[in-house]
């Protein structure tokens, strides 16, 4: 029978920080449910919440309130180690700075989750050959991240993203550092990976009109609250 549990679900999360005597509400009573399967774009100024709401999600920080339940678990309720479980073996993220290590080539970036996972060494060159090959970058595996374009860095922390077989991948702003082109052909490899994994995506941008592209549905933040959802507009592009 398929999960009818979504894969992610907020239940009133909310995330306050002290700054001196004053507290920010960087999420406020935050509840959206992201089903299996969804492309999910959380868009918002800067400032909005959307990016500590992406951080809530993927387990890198926990709400001062609230319950996050993704697979039915609620991640407020786990142990600092089973949180690193979950981060290691159910998301993936991807963030706009790429975050590559640049003395590492290619190959060596991706495979490094595996390595932290501790993954038989014997299945870690299959593995990483499988997610380079759906970034399309097989052939530059030997190459460090200062001989690789923007767009092709971002490609290689996709793949490091996928390597250990997400369920749900997390982009923090993946285009914010490319031309438009190139940001383009990014989303349009996040949603060959949808269709092809059955991956769960959420995605933080404030291109509303590439989100309306590719993405299924928007979820737009404003003050740290949750404003409203609403369909793609123009549907996801072909």
């Amino acid at each position: 029978m398929p999960d009818t549990k979504p894969a992610v679900q907020l239940d009133h999360i909310s995330r306050h920080y002290k700054m001196g005597e004053t507290s920010v509400r960087a999420v406020d009573d935050v509840s959206l449910s992201v089903a299996h399967g969804e492309y999910l774009a959380l868009l918002g100024s800067s400032g909005s919440g959307k990016s500590t709401l992406l951080n809530l999600m993927a387990g890198l920080d926990r709400p001062t309130s609230g319950a996050i339940l993704a697979n039915g678990v609620n991640l407020a309720a786990l142990s600092p180690l089973d949180l690193a479980r979950y981060r290691r073996n159910t998301v993936g993220m991807i963030f706009q700075s790429f975050n590559l290590l640049p003395r590492m080539t290619l190959e060596e970036n991706v495979e490094l989750p595996l390595r932290l996972a501790e993954v038989e060494r014997s299945e870690r060159a299959g593995r990483v050959r499988e997610a380079l090959e759906r970034v399309r970058l097989t052939h530059r595996v030997g190459h460090r991240p200062a001989e690789l374009s923007g767009g092709e860095q971002q490609r290689v922390a996709i793949a490091r993203a996928l390597v250990n077989r997400p369920k749900i991948l997390l982009a923090d702003e993946p285009t914010g550092n490319l031309d438009s082109a190139t940001g383009e052909t990014i989303l349009s490899l996040l949603r060959d990976l949808q269709a092809q994994l059955g991956m769960t995506i959420v995605m933080v941008t404030h291109e509303r009109p590439l989100a309306e592209r590719y993405a299924d549905r928007l979820a737009t933040m404003g003050d740290g609250k949750l404003l409203g959802t609403s369909p793609a507009r123009t549907g996801a592009a072909q």
